[in-house]
């Protein structure tokens, strides 16, 4: 069976974006020839996941082309009804009767870029197999949190701990079973 993975960054203090979706403190660790293992990481999957608002901010800030690039479906989970464009579909029905789907078919794994509604509504229903979450090194002190209250207890087993010489530290995780 297919496995569902987070890759994604946040603040030490827990913010994936500052208030008004802002990801600017993302640019604190951009450096010249690192990618923090994406490219590495999206080579295993086939699948993407990602919520509107994430989904508009890297269209207007990277082009279309970032998500679909001709070899992944891309599912964009949305509350209002839209065409598909290339591979990518604009998904407005239940997100687990979604994840539970594609589970089941063949391919390669599946990335769920956020948001935080996204997410959050992925592990109130047990359904993220595997975390990469990179830690930038600053505290933002408000915004958009990854992980909300009112989600069930999770037991994860790590699977590996990498440090970087930008600060960033990427967590990777995978569900204990």
């Amino acid at each position: 069976m297919r496995k569902i993975s987070l890759f994604i960054a946040t603040s030490l203090d827990g913010y994936i974006a500052k208030p008004n979706d802002d990801l600017s403190f993302l640019q604190l660790v951009e450096k010249e020839g690192e990618d923090y293992g994406y490219q590495e990481f999206t080579n295993t999957i086939d699948t993407l996941i990602v919520g509107r608002k994430t989904y508009d901010y890297v269209l207007k800030e990277i082009g279309p082309s970032f998500y679909d690039n001709g070899e992944r479906d891309v599912y964009v989970i949305t509350r209002t009804q839209r065409p598909s464009v290339g591979r990518t579909t604009f998904y407005s029905g239940k997100l687990t009767d979604l994840v539970k789907q594609l589970k089941s078919e063949n391919g390669k794994d599946i990335y769920c870029d956020g948001g935080a509604e996204v997410i959050n509504e992925l592990l109130k229903n047990d359904l993220i197999d595997e975390f990469i979450i990179s830690i930038i090194p600053v505290l933002l002190g408000n915004g958009i949190r990854l992980f909300k209250d009112g989600r069930p207890e999770q037991l994860l087993e790590l699977i590996k701990a990498k440090s970087f010489d930008t600060g960033l530290t990427q967590l990777h995780y995978k569900r204990k079973i």
